[in-house]
């Protein structure tokens, strides 16, 4: 198998990165990523110019890709940029809007006039949805919803917010315009926020999104796997240019044997989360679609954490500064676990997955 990037993809590869690095520096992002609106409104545009967003949809919906090897790509990029825009969230919300034939506002996602994000997790409820609080009543022509989101990522500044919450039909998806957001920072940077309502009025999409809902989040895990593969990638180079201009006893740290087989050792954790990225990117849409996400969530959990504390501990004290641009790659690492389920999270799944599938054969011998 060819896992060379296509022509089409290495030209968006390059595109993106191209203007990452001209418009996107890293003293500017770690000022602006930790004050509202948490981002870079003219970075947002230029990626809707570029053509990123459009991307996340099928042409068939009103983009231009909308495949998972798409969203890769475009992820890799942004994690070897750390960019803290708040794709993510218009990632998924795009693709649910998409795929309940919302036209109107694909189109002004796509364009960059508006931005989404999609409120699922809640405080008591991790990465498995059927445990989810939050209920929706339908009250005459009009639904009201109530409960409490959190962690949306995204949400300051972007309208309308999806919203999941329960009904007599199963987990229906629901459109806010404006809802009171609790809005802060996170620690790697970026936006997000804590939703509570209070028998709100929202617009309903869909009484039974459960499937949908699903399909979204698994993709929205393959990009944040494929971020952590271009963000491990960047901070292993800047280990391995510090080790090689850093000197001690008269020579350089890189000749070290006990160094190198450190770095080494970083080098085979990367190249398996690229392994399981390619895995996952394969799966979806495929039967094992959940499974290969998951599978790929836990690996890039456990060793996007190791790679980070390996690249601080080789650069030392240096590495816990705030203006190493190291120090932050390995925030992102670390936090890029906890979104959208941890690892402990996806070994549960992947084991409830397992039963499933064992009852299921059990059943049909």
């Amino acid at each position: 198998m060819d896992f060379r990037l296509s022509e089409d993809h290495q030209l968006l590869s390059n595109s993106l990165r191209r203007f990452l690095a001209d418009n996107y520096d890293i003293e500017a992002r770690n000022t602006r990523a930790f004050e509202a609106p948490y981002h870079m409104k003219e970075i947002w545009s230029g990626l809707a110019e570029l053509g990123v967003l459009g991307a996340f949809v099928s042409e068939e919906r009103g983009g231009f890709g909308g495949s998972a090897p798409d969203v890769a790509v475009i992820f890799e990029e942004l994690g070897r940029s750390l960019c803290t825009e708040p794709v993510l969230g218009t990632l998924m919300g795009l693709r649910l809007l998409a795929a309940f034939g919302r036209e109107q506002e694909v189109r002004s996602l796509i364009a960059g006039e508006t931005r989404t994000a999609l409120a699922v997790y809640e405080p008591n409820s991790a990465c498995d949805i059927s445990f989810m609080e939050a209920v929706a009543r339908q009250d005459g022509d009009a639904w009201r919803l109530s409960g409490r989101k959190s962690a949306v990522y995204g949400a300051p500044g972007a309208g309308p917010i999806l919203v999941a919450a329960k009904t007599d039909a199963g987990i229906g998806l629901f459109l806010i315009e404006k809802p009171d957001l609790i809005a802060a920072a996170m620690t790697d940077g970026g936006g997000v926020a804590d939703i509570v309502l209070e028998d709100v009025v929202a617009e309903c999409i869909s009484t039974d999104a459960g499937a949908e809902l699903e399909d979204a989040l698994d993709l929205g895990r393959i990009a944040l796997c494929a971020e952590a593969v271009g963000g491990m990638t960047m901070l292993l180079e800047m280990t391995v240019d510090y080790l090689k201009q850093r000197k001690q006893f008269g020579q350089s740290l890189a000749t070290f044997q006990a160094l190198q087989h450190r770095v080494v050792d970083m080098q085979l954790e990367l190249e398996q989360c690229r392994s399981i990225v390619i895995a996952a990117v394969a799966g979806h849409g495929g039967a094992d679609q959940s499974r290969t996400a998951s599978m790929a969530k836990n690996l890039i959990g456990r060793a996007g954490l190791a790679i980070a504390e390996e690249a601080i501990q080789l650069h030392g004290g240096i590495g816990m500064t705030w203006e190493l641009p190291a120090a932050h790659y390995a925030k992102r690492l670390v936090m890029i676990d906890h979104q959208l389920g941890d690892r402990n999270d996806h070994a549960l799944r992947l084991m409830a997955i397992d039963k499933q599938q064992a009852e299921f054969r059990a059943r049909h011998q």
